[in-house]
Parts: structure tokens; sequence; C-alpha cells
């Protein structure tokens, strides 16, 4: 019995080992929709299904169609998690995109896909907790932490002329983060106030933060919030200079507050320029008529490849070979392949071939260290413009 016993486990590991492509590769993307940012959402599900089109276009993975599914987790960890488990159990899927939010992702991968052995990277979680989440290993990021952003930050609002600010922040994980790394680097005079999700209004948190003589309000909100923030300070004389966190990159401040009051204020977030990826460019204005104009659109492209580009290298739909494979596509020796139509079908017809390829996304560089953190990236530095756009200004290297 003990000889057949082992004989059987022999033959269980042998069969989990195997080849596991007898049904299409199956991608889900996991975003906030009906809550957040209207322009952030569009964009960010416009870049997925994207990245699914150009897939296809090339043949698809194993020579086969992938599928995708879309599932909105608005801004709740326990509605992610539900989600998350939903993806994988009733919609099987391989991998998934997303969530955006640093509190849902944390949620997911250690409630949801660390044990469930689902690989996923979010394009926008920036917590600095995420680093030692307990993720069995199975959680990637494609934008860089709050150990970049913060000082960016700060050092942009010293080379602004800045030496005393006033901080307002998301009282969440992702706010508290972003808020504690801007204080560590910035070495003014600094008041910092926590605002409470759900408020509809933020005035006296705004007085707070200004009772020092602060010269700028840096907002570390998100973008209702940031409305909200910037219409009262406006109206109660506190603050006419602002300094935006990169989910403030949309056109959705300028529609409720007005180019003409936030003209000329600057921010820093995931960087959508430098070597900018122009046939991708290209292909998402035909594909919807104009650039993205929100945040992280790149980034959800790029995790979407990535996760494809990884499952046709090890020959698998098997989360942990996925899992497996992704940081061999994204990084060391093989043919360079870039973003857009033409190089995602390269990529494949090279890892089909058994060949080895270095995938250099639309949003930059993707290769992640043993915490699935970025080694290196761009941060951006934008500003509003008078006549109502976003105007990129200049990209800072970052390198853990």
């Amino acid at each position: 019995m003990r000889v057949l016993a082992t004989l059987l486990l022999a033959t269980v590991f042998a069969t989990c080992g195997e080849t596991r492509h007898d049904q299409p590769l199956k991608l889900g993307l996991l975003t906030y929709i009906s809550e957040g940012s209207a322009q952030n959402a569009q964009d960010r599900q416009r870049a997925f299904h994207l990245a699914i089109a150009h897939l296809n276009q090339a043949g698809g993975v194993f020579g086969r169609p992938v599928e995708a599914v879309v599932a909105d987790t608005q801004q709740s960890p326990d509605r992610a998690v539900d989600e998350a488990q939903r993806l994988i159990e009733a919609e099987d899927v391989h991998a998934i995109v997303g969530p955006s939010t640093s509190v849902n992702s944390l949620a997911v991968a250690e409630r949801v896909t660390g044990s469930a052995g689902i690989p996923f990277i979010s394009p926008a979680a920036g917590t600095a907790r995420l680093t030692d989440a307990a993720d069995n290993d199975f959680f990637f990021r494609a934008t860089l932490s709050h150990r970049a952003y913060g000082p960016a930050l700060a050092r942009l609002a010293g080379e602004r002329g800045f030496d005393n600010v006033g901080v307002l922040y998301r009282d969440d994980l992702w706010g508290q983060g972003l808020a504690r790394a801007f204080d560590q680097a910035w070495d003014g005079a600094l008041r910092s106030v926590a605002v409470e999700i759900g408020q509809g209004s933020v005035a006296d948190a705004l007085r707070e933060s200004a009772a020092g003589g602060a010269q700028v309000l840096v907002a570390l909100l998100y973008p209702a919030e940031a409305v909200i923030a910037a219409r009262e300070a406006l109206d109660l004389g506190l603050y006419d200079q602002f300094l935006w966190n990169g989910a403030l990159r949309n056109l959705d401040l300028i529609e409720a507050i007005g180019a003409d009051a936030l003209a000329d204020s600057y921010g820093v977030g995931a960087s959508a320029t430098g070597q900018p990826a122009p046939a991708w460019v290209e292909s998402y204005v035909q594909a919807y008529g104009e650039p993205p104009v929100g945040s992280y659109a790149r980034e959800v492209y790029d995790s979407t490849i990535a996760l494809a580009l990884a499952a046709q290298a090890g020959n698998s739909t098997d989360g942990t070979v996925i899992r497996d494979h992704l940081r061999a596509v994204v990084s060391g020796r093989g043919e360079p392949v870039t973003a857009g139509p033409d190089g995602v079908a390269r990529a494949l017809e090279v890892l089909a071939d058994g060949g080895q390829i270095v995938y250099r996304g639309a949003s930059g560089p993707l290769e992640w260290d043993a915490n699935g953190d970025l080694r290196q990236g761009y941060v951006g530095v934008w500003r509003y413009t008078a006549d109502g756009r976003i105007e990129h200004v200049r990209r800072i290297l970052h390198e853990s």
C-alpha cells in the first residue's frame, strides 16, 4: 500500500508539472468602475481591451484567442476580495490585472491570490506595505512604490520655491504611506492632516493644514476628494497653489474646478513619456480616437501583455508557471520587443518557437525584484495648463 501511495503521489506531481493549455488563456481585470474617477476607469478598461486585441490579432496565446473578463471592485477591499474570488472560481481566470488601489491590492494579495496560486499585477498600487505582503510571490506591480513618488513630490515642492506646505492625505493605507514618504523627504515646514474617507467637506482639515502659514496645498487624495478640497480651499481663500499626486492626473479636476483655477499647478505620478512607445500610442488612438488622459492606462496594458507572454513562455495556463516566467519575459537575455501590435506579435512568435524575449513596455521597463517591485522606473512631472490640458514636463529616473 505504501508503494502504491508513493506511485500515486508521483503521478499527481508529474501531472501538475505537465503543460496545461487544453483551454484558452483567460485574463481578468479588477478595477474600480462604478466608484472613483470615470476618466481613469474608462482609460484603464480601454487599455486592457487593447492588449487583448493585440494578442488576438497576433493569433493569441498557444494559437488560441485570449479570453477576458472585467470586474468592478468599487473602492472596497471586501468587494475586491469577492470579485477576485468570483473571477477565479466562477470565471476560471488564470491571471489577473489589478486592482488599481493599494488597499484593494493588499486585500486580494493576502486573502485570495496568494493561496489560490493566481498571479496578478497591479498597475497602480503604490503603498510600500505591499513589498512585504504575504502573497506567496504571486503579487507584482507595474508602478513604482511610494518610496519613489513621495521624495519626487517633495523635490518638486522645493523646486517650485515652497518651503512651507500643508498636506491633506486620504486616511487609508495608500494615503498614509504616501504622506509618510513625502514627510520623510521634506525638509521644510509642514502641517499634515488626515482626511476621513467619504467626507462631504474638508474645511476644518484645510484650516488646520494652513494654520502654520502654508504656501501650497499638497493633495494626496483621490479625485472626488481632491475636487472637494480644491473648491473649499479656493472658496475659503486658504490656498491658491496646489501640488498633486499621480491619481489626480486626469481631466476630472479641470471639469469640476476650472482650468483657470488649476493653471500651472504641478503633480508627479507614473511617467507617460520618455520613450513613449509610439506604435502603442498610435494603436490606442486608432482604436479610441484619442490618447489616454487618465493615469495608469499604459501600466494596465503592460500588465496584461506581460501575463500573456509569461503564459506563452511557460506553455501553460497554470498560475505558478505563469508567475515563474514573468520575470524572464521582461528582463535578462532575449530579443527586445516593444509595446504595440507588431511588438506583441513578434514576442509571441519568438516564444512559440522556443526563443527568449525582453518586453519593453509602453510605461517603461518592467524588471521585477524578488518582492514583485520594479527595480527601476520613471516618475513623471506634469502640470495643468490654462487651456485645460495636462502637459508632461519631464521624467525622473528612479532606481531601487
